[in-house]
């Protein structure tokens, strides 16, 4: 399927102007089609050609202005449309469509907990045309008028306003203005809690098997909304845009969320079936405000081209941690941003696939290249750059120049430089020098610190390697008199980072501290190293310090000192063994855990001491279960559930939590619920301590679609030949290349050769099973039956990826690569799969990265061993 170049959308864009589109979907004609007809009102400023994309199963029909055109000229799903006039036209497309099980187009789900259906779309960048014809580019936005028809029993959901007509069909009253990847439509037996705020109605969706859940944190959910609504209200001055605000639950869903108008869409993961901790709690709010900053900054005011995606994202990014924090009880946000989110963007910005935050139009030059730019720079390091921006034009400068491009803008597109110009006018200071030395390049500065005594006073010199100016706060700290495992805060000074690299030194009127931290509160992306005096005193006392976020600091500059080498992994995990005993921040302990746990244990320490690092965890998880019995624990519950978690997840042996599981409780809590248990027999799995029987009886304790993830994820970890081969089939090969017994065989024969792709696609893994499964795989505890299957990896996965699609690809890159196998000829297989078999760019983006992060896992080992 050929992707959408920028200069053919310019050139599109020039010829035509896109008024109106009239859909009707009927989702009536069983589980793999369903019917599509679309009505496209436009006009043309002067002769010429173009095209309009419909990825069909079967174009029925089209006319132009009554005039028949020929099915057969589609091809690579793209509709040639000659001869067109000046002035306006009509468009008809008559089509059936195919169903998808990997979350692009119209994703179907049948939940087995009761057989019910479910159906949604995820149309983001080029997936509109599974659903229906369209011109498919953000900047020819228009008007959508929708109509569904849906078995009896369903509820529909659309962009607008929904109402069920006499006849039976659903009608969405008409959106405003938006571009073609906006367009959303849920149906399904939906369960629903509404309500109205504003003038305007309110709704929560998820699955019926989910009900109980969602009822159970309705009123958590919707207090959230309208705290975070009536924040965005108060500091923009334009009235949220649309007739409507529902938020749905969904099955399968690829993304965190995403920012339909008037119908968000998110993974229904976000309903909890089971016990979480406070911090996911928050990281479900942080959601919620981020796509509800898009209805202004994406939906609202939407991007021109692809190259500016990081301007919806960064600034939704930073503006949902921001509103969180202060229309919520969740006020520590940032803290959870830092340790759980900011290394996403410093990873990706120090691989060879980095980009800038803003790359340049020449460097999205069709819709392929844009779709790997969704990283952790366009979110998590495009966020923080923003939060510097802030940090140095000031809040009120930076919303009033925000408020200026939403005036100016409204319901149209806009580029870089007007986002930048909008911000110009509320201010006196170079905002576009300030971009282009933060927007338009790439890597991670560093500033490291080295202090000097001279009499009474102290000399803080920082030295710069970068490119970009930095404003940040130094904080000095010392022990406190009556406890020296405790820091206090002495000095703390803001400091201007100049963007040529070199020294800065300052001057403070009093001996020196025994720790310097630099980006102290994290108003800047920068890595933070230390002088040799304060790294000894962040490692004695840094659960010592006062300020939640002064901990992620140095936590997550001990995480990129290991990373680069310059910090044993051992002497972190050694700091995670002294001080997470005692850390009462449950986002710093969960990241902490996890970067030990699947960075350390299973990566950068060698095979043979993985055994011991897990220990070390297994005794730290034990540390906090200790700390958090009995009454009065403070905040015991969420820090007893992420130990509990840990001790799992590390057990190196099955006693313990076997007896968790034969007993049905942990004592002192939490209760077993289906997640833990799950979590349990995928680590007996791992371990060779489960039989396949054990696996099956609890999936008939959990007939739910997380029952059949889990179920898939066990069978996968099991130590056994025969075990690994049905995974690696229902992973790699097609339904019709096995045989009866599940080996690979002769391809089938289909009826309908042309339908191939759409066929397999039903048949074949849906995207979360498919991630589930590999999942339990790679079990580190399983090298010598699993290293045949490294070089098969590299064989099969550029097929698969081909076949299925960029959504499958990237699983496939991510969750099925053999990342513990942390060896030379890993990545020599590795190199020569991205020369020779020729990747689609999802894949080769993945791999590529997956490549890198270990050469990094090779050098870390090689230099701890010396």
């Amino acid at each position: 399927m050929p992707v959408l170049q920028r200069a053919d959308a310019q050139a599109r864009a020039r010829l035509i102007d896109v008024q109106r589109y009239d859909i009707a979907l009927d989702l009536t004609h069983g589980d793999e089609r369903f019917a599509s007809r679309t009505t496209i009102h436009f006009t043309a400023r002067e002769p010429g050609d173009t095209f309009v994309e419909i990825r069909p199963a079967a174009l029925h029909s089209a006319t132009l202005d009554g005039h028949p055109l020929d099915p057969a000229t589609l091809e690579d799903n793209r509709l040639p449309l000659t001869g067109l006039t000046p002035g306006p036209h009509e468009l008809r497309l008559d089509a059936t469509m195919g169903y998808s099980r990997t979350g692009e187009g119209m994703h179907r789900f049948t939940d087995p907990a009761d057989g019910e259906s479910y159906v949604y779309t995820q149309l983001f960048m080029d997936d509109i045309q599974r659903v229906f014809g369209a011109f498919d580019q953000p900047d020819l936005k228009a008007v959508f008028a929708l109509t569904v028809t849906a078995p009896p029993t369903w509820t529909v959901l659309a962009n607008a306003r929904t109402e069920q007509q006499a006849d039976g069909t659903w009608q969405a009253a008409p959106t405003p203005r938006i571009s073609t990847y906006l367009v959303a439509v849920a149906a399904g037996p939906w369960h629903s809690v509404r309500t109205e705020h504003a003038g305007l109605p309110f709704g929560i969706h998820c699955r019926r098997s989910l009900a109980p859940h969602l009822d159970a944190d309705a009123d958590e959910i919707l207090d959230l909304t309208r705290r975070c609504f009536d924040r965005y209200h108060q500091i923009f001055e334009e009235p949220y845009p649309f007739d409507s605000y529902d938020q749905a639950f969904v099955p399968e869903f690829n993304a965190g969320a995403m920012e339909n108008p008037g119908l968000v869409t998110f993974r229904d993961e976000f309903i909890y079936r089971s016990a979480v901790t406070d911090t996911e709690r928050q990281t479900r709010g942080m959601v919620i405000a981020h796509e509800m900053a898009h209805m202004w900054f994406g939906d609202l005011v939407t991007l021109q081209w692809w190259d500016d995606i990081w301007l919806n994202e960064s600034f939704a990014e930073y503006m949902g941690y921001q509103v969180l924090s202060e229309a919520t009880r969740f006020t520590d946000t940032w803290t959870d941003f830092a340790i759980a989110r900011k290394g996403w963007g410093y990873d990706a910005d120090q691989r060879p696939s980095t980009h800038p935050v803003a790359p340049t139009p020449e460097d999205v030059p069709d819709t392929a290249s844009a779709l790997l730019n969704f990283d952790g720079i366009s979110y998590a390091k495009g966020a923080s750059a923003l939060r510097q921006l802030v940090a140095w034009m000031g809040e009120k400068d930076f919303l009033a120049g925000i408020n200026d491009h939403f005036a100016r803008h409204r319901f149209g597109n806009a580029t870089l430089a007007d986002f930048l110009d909008s911000l110009a006018r509320a201010t006196d200071r170079d905002v576009h020098a300030w971009a282009a030395r933060w927007l338009r390049t790439t890597g991670v500065d560093t500033l490291t610190p080295a202090t000097t005594a001279d009499g009474d006073s102290w000399h803080l010199d920082i030295t710069h390697t970068g490119s970009r100016p930095h404003r940040i706060a130094v904080g000095a700290y010392d022990p406190d008199p009556a406890d020296t495992a405790r820091l206090t805060p002495r000095d703390r000074a803001e400091v201007d980072i100049p963007q040529e690299e070199g020294q800065t030194r300052h001057t403070f009127p009093r001996p020196a501290p025994a720790l310097v931290v630099l980006n102290d509160g994290d108003l800047t992306y920068a890595k933070v190293r230390f002088d040799a005096a304060s790294w000894q005193t962040a490692a004695r006392a840094l659960s010592g310090l006062p300020d939640p976020l002064t901990r992620a600091v140095v936590w997550n500059a001990a995480r990129d000192m290991v990373r680069d080498g310059e910090l044993p992994p051992a002497a972190y995990l050694d700091a995670a063994r002294d001080h997470l005993p005692h850390e009462t921040d449950l986002a710093i302990v969960q990241g902490v855990l996890a970067f030990a746990r699947t960075q350390i244990a299973d990566r950068y320490l060698p095979l043979p001491e993985r055994h011991t690092a897990l220990a070390t965890l297994t005794g730290i998880s034990r540390a906090l279960l200790r700390r958090t019995e009995g009454p009065g624990n403070g905040t015991g519950a969420g820090l007893r559930l992420t130990a509990v978690r840990a001790f799992i997840d590390s057990a190196t042996s099955h006693e313990g939590i076997q007896d968790w599981l034969d007993g049905g409780s942990i004592p002192g809590g939490p209760d077993l619920d289906h997640e833990l248990r799950w979590r349990i027999l995928a680590r007996l799995a791992a371990l060779g301590a489960t039989t396949p029987e054990a696996i099956d009886a609890e999936l008939a304790r959990d007939q739910s679609a997380t029952g059949h993830e889990g179920a898939a994820r066990c069978h996968a970890a099991l130590p056994d030949p025969a075990a690994k081969q049905a995974a690696w089939n229902a992973l790699f090969t097609t339904p019709g290349e096995r045989t009866d017994n599940g080996e690979p065989g002769e391809p089938a024969e289909l009826t309908e050769p042309t339908e191939l792709t759409e066929l397999t696609e039903l048949t074949e893994l849906s995207n979360y099973l498919f991630t589930a499964t590999a999942a339990g795989f790679w079990a580190p505890e399983q090298h010598d039956l699993l290293r045949p299957y490294v070089a098969r990896y590299f064989a099969a996965v550029p097929a698969l990826a081909a076949r299925r699609g960029p959504a499958l690809a990237k699983a496939a890159g991510r969750s099925a690569f053999p990342a513990t196998f942390v060896e030379d000829e890993t990545l020599r297989l590795g190199e020569s799969c991205l020369a020779d078999a020729e990747p689609i760019p999802a894949l080769r983006r993945t791999l590529a990265d997956q490549l890198d992060d270990l050469r990094r896992a090779l050098h870390v080992r090689a230099t701890a061993q010396g």
